[in-house]
């Protein structure tokens, strides 16, 4: 190894054509292959033997960084270390470190499929790259604390309590994941229960709760009078929802194939459900009607009963909101017809409560009263739905 530094200069690197080594000194030497290509190589004798490492292509290490590595190389063998078996312990400790953004990615690629609605994976990204990864995200997930989670929640936590609750659960669910998947150690830094609920005020004592906009149920009678005036896909798809009291996404998305014209029953299979349940929908003469009133395709089962303007793309979940507007009742949401219905059948009839909930496919929180409903009620439905399709259908009094 030559004593004499600093050999090259900017120029002579540049000007190498030849192919062959160009000593720098202290071990750092300019290659240029035959192809014209050139990198920085550091060459030593280790007990006796010639060694050489690769420091870069001189496309992304300039004559400066060379050196600089070649200097870190002079230092490690001082040390009686050996170079290569020193970057080879330092690539593979590299690559058992993850960062937290890292983590995310991972943990959602990991359970995407699993997920019922293909929108949650953009939802988690879009969360946790707002207000998470700006914080933390290019930390080691190993070094990932209670403070950087706390700095990541606060500033939304009452303003968007949803929101930053959301964001919570999701970041513990990443940190549990990088635990099992042994990036960490320890206690998940982002958990609830005995830790957070210490620093940061309950969700429910902060959270303002609001209501989808609800249509009184004295008024549906005239309201439906209305649109049945409306023309267009999206004014029979906005009916079958209030007739059968359903979400938005489940009305959409029903197929042909989902329902039982005999029977009078639409089957809306779990993975199109909010609680991944399998719901099956009595079909009052009113809601039977409209599903009738379009002749399903022979050929094809699994086409859309509400095809959207795309060919084989069902209605956009906003087009029942567009036909509100028309109607110049932007004030409601379509959801908000839910809350009607379970209004009506609470105040306006006798039915009992349960048969209600189980007509809005609502998960039921006592362990006690769900082991004795075990069934679906569909019979007793039925009757309620149709019921309810002759409430909707009374004349609005002058």
């Amino acid at each position: 190894m030559g004593r004499t530094l600093h050999k090259l200069s900017a120029l002579t690197v540049k000007a190498a054509a030849t192919p062959g080594y160009y000593g720098d000194g202290g071990g750092l030497y300019l290659q240029v292959a035959r192809g014209g290509t050139k990198s920085w190589v550091f060459r030593y004798k280790r007990n006796g033997r010639a060694r050489e490492l690769g420091l870069g292509a001189l496309l992304t290490t300039p004559l400066a960084a060379a050196r600089k590595k070649a200097e870190e190389m002079r230092l490690t063998l001082g040390a009686g270390l050996e170079p290569v078996a020193t970057r080879d312990a330092a690539r593979a400790a590299a690559a058992s470190r993850m960062t937290f953004a890292d983590c995310a990615t991972a943990y959602i690629a990991a359970h995407k499929d699993g997920w019922s609605n293909p929108k949650h994976a953009d939802q988690w990204t879009a969360t946790l790259d707002t207000y998470a990864n700006p914080v933390f995200g290019k930390a080691d997930v190993s070094a990932v604390d209670t403070a950087m989670i706390v700095r990541a929640l606060k500033p939304i936590w009452t303003e968007k309590t949803e929101t930053a609750s959301r964001l919570r659960g999701r970041i513990e669910r990443v940190l549990a994941w990088a635990t099992t998947a042994d990036y960490r150690k320890g206690d998940n830094p982002a958990r609830w229960r005995g830790h957070l609920d210490t620093l940061l005020p309950k969700p429910s004592k902060v959270k303002t709760v609001t209501h989808h906009p609800a249509l009184p149920y004295a008024e549906i009678g005239a309201f439906m009078v209305k649109l049945a005036a409306e023309k267009g896909t999206a004014a029979h798809a906005l009916r079958l929802a209030i007739l059968t009291a359903t979400r938005t996404n489940e009305v959409i998305g029903a197929t042909w194939s989902e329902f039982d014209l005999k029977a009078k029953v639409w089957t809306i299979p779990a993975e199109r459900m909010k609680a991944g349940k399998e719901h099956r929908v009595p079909l009052s003469a009113a809601a039977l009607k409209i599903v009738k009133s379009s002749a399903p395709p022979a050929a094809n089962p699994g086409a859309y009963i509400f095809p959207g303007a795309k060919k084989g793309q069902p209605l956009s979940n906003m087009a029942m909101l567009a036909v509100l507007k028309r109607m110049n009742r932007g004030d409601l949401t379509v959801h908000g017809f839910r809350s009607t219905f379970r209004d009506w059948s609470a105040e306006a009839t006798a039915y009992p409560r349960e048969l209600a909930e189980k007509a809005l496919a609502h998960t039921i929180r006592s362990e006690a009263e769900a082991a004795y409903q075990r069934g679906d009620l569909l019979t007793k439905r039925a009757e309620m739905m149709q019921a309810w399709a002759k409430y909707c259908a009374k004349a609005p009094r002058s």
